[in-house]
């Protein structure tokens, strides 16, 4: 049996933590790393280069993120053609892909050497904070199509099933950062250019880990010549799920861009420091939620191709109350020891004065993360692109951006922190009434015994019907 065959066959249970625990390691170790090159920064370049950090952040991930929509988009389609027995569509679609995602990352690696100090100062690198800030970029600049394909594949792969080899696309890069961190930062003493070649170096050995992968026997999917040639409409339907990712990554940019020239008019560069080690917890503490929501999408993806609808219902109800059950410890951990976490970061008092605050705000509907997370997961897994394109657009989109540019008018600079809570439960209303409306109109047909479906086995040649699991 392939891996893919699997997601239609193993127990919800199982699979969803044979997906989500690998997805979530990979999670963390790939936050542990943009934390531990924070921490380096911090300490031995200073508030400013933290900063720097927080600036080029997400310009690097609104270009690489054309490969992460890319294996999104694809990974969908791959998902539901191997539900569907038809391999030869899968790997037409991989294919296409590794066409789309080199083309378009070299393209738009070019516009930011050309426009580079114009983008800098969009996304908020203002005064002193522009020269470190170009510093970085220019060298992160030249690693970003690696980045690229490298989350492209990471996408591929979880789509054929095998979740263990995607963790291992994010492990690497993540070990490489923080074993070069220290050898280019304090050995070197090459400071913050030391850090930007550790990260670059590192997204190398990511793409070059999963491409060895897909020419193994390990892949059920190996790139085929006659396939590169671009098909519309695989084209089509991979640019118009995947535009659902690179929606969500361009509202966060946007979010940044907001932010960033926010908090520098109300607090100063000092701001943007308290948001950039904010924003490394955020990373780091949200791993398991969004590992979760990362392993359920193959296993929706699959199942709703083969028209299993009980376990497609499932499915995404077993994701919510796990990653809900995850979210809400990890916001009382957060409540409890913020004040420890911004101090792996600085040793600046005004630094870790203002932080702690931020920190607990920004975190305080944190339980609520899930259900946005898995329900515009669901729709990306099924191809449907307009509910899950504005689902991933609510939090950052219809209510965060617009309540960054209206709290500070009457909080000032907590108004930035106050708009994440709100933001949160308004996106978590709305996911919730239309993810249950679309679950009971796509699953309508499914009896409870499609939501225990098990596969016929045969032993010594009869055949007998599994027993049903008992999740």
């Amino acid at each position: 049996m392939n891996h893919s065959q699997t997601l239609g066959t193993e127990p919800i249970g199982k699979l969803l933590r044979q997906q989500s625990i690998p997805a979530s390691i990979g999670i963390l170790v790939m936050s542990i790393y943009m934390i531990v090159d924070t921490i380096f920064v911090g300490r031995y370049v200073g508030a400013l280069g933290i900063g720097a950090i927080t600036i080029v952040l997400p310009i690097t991930f609104l270009i690489s993120s054309v490969g992460m929509a890319i294996g999104v988009g694809g990974g969908s389609v791959i998902s539901r053609a191997l539900g569907a027995d038809r391999e030869e569509h899968a790997l037409h679609t991989f294919s296409n892909q590794i066409g789309m995602t080199f083309a378009l990352a070299l393209f738009f690696v070019l516009l930011g050497f050309q426009f580079m100090d114009e983008i800098l100062i969009l996304f908020g690198a203002k005064g002193d904070l522009l020269a470190p800030s170009r510093d970085y970029f220019g060298i992160i600049l030249l690693g970003v199509p690696f980045l690229a394909w490298a989350m492209m594949s990471n996408n591929v792969i979880r789509a054929e099933g095998a979740p263990r080899m995607a963790m291992l696309v994010l492990l690497i890069p993540a070990v490489v950062n923080i074993i070069l961190d220290p050898i280019f930062i304090i050995v070197l003493d090459w400071g913050l250019e030391g850090a930007a070649w550790a990260t670059t170096i590192s997204y190398i050995a990511s793409a070059l880990y999963s491409a060895v992968f897909f020419f193994s026997s390990k892949s059920e999917l190996h790139p085929r010549f006659k396939y590169l040639i671009p098909k519309w409409s695989i084209v089509k339907e991979i640019a118009s799920i995947g535009f659902v990712t690179l929606a969500r990554q361009g509202a966060i940019s946007l979010l940044a861009i907001v932010i960033n020239n926010t908090l520098v008019g109300y607090g100063g560069e000092m701001a943007v420091s308290v948001y950039g080690v904010v924003n490394r917890v955020m990373l780091f503490a949200n791993f398991p939620v969004l590992g979760i929501t990362q392993g359920f999408v193959p296993i929706v993806g699959y199942n709703f191709g083969a028209e299993k609808w009980g376990r497609v219902r499932k499915s995404v109800r077993l994701a919510i109350r796990g990653a809900t059950g995850i979210a809400i410890i990890i916001f009382l951990g957060i409540m409890i020891f913020a004040p420890q976490l911004v101090r792996l970061f600085t040793t600046d008092p005004e630094l870790i004065e203002d932080a702690v605050p931020a920190m607990r705000w920004i975190f305080g509907a944190t339980p609520l993360i899930a259900i946005n997370l898995v329900g515009s997961g669901y729709f990306q897994a099924i191809g449907k692109v307009y509910p899950a394109l504005f689902l991933t657009l609510s939090k950052q989109g219809f209510f965060l951006i617009p309540l960054v540019l209206l709290f500070p008018l009457i909080f000032g600079l907590n108004g930035v922190w106050y708009a994440f809570p709100v933001a949160d439960l308004g996106a978590a209303l709305v996911t919730y009434i239309w993810l249950q409306r679309a679950l009971d109109r796509d699953c309508k047909g499914a009896q409870p015994s499609d939501q225990l479906e098990e596969p016929r086995v045969e032993y010594a040649g009869a055949k007998v019907e599994s027993a049903p699991p008992g999740n």
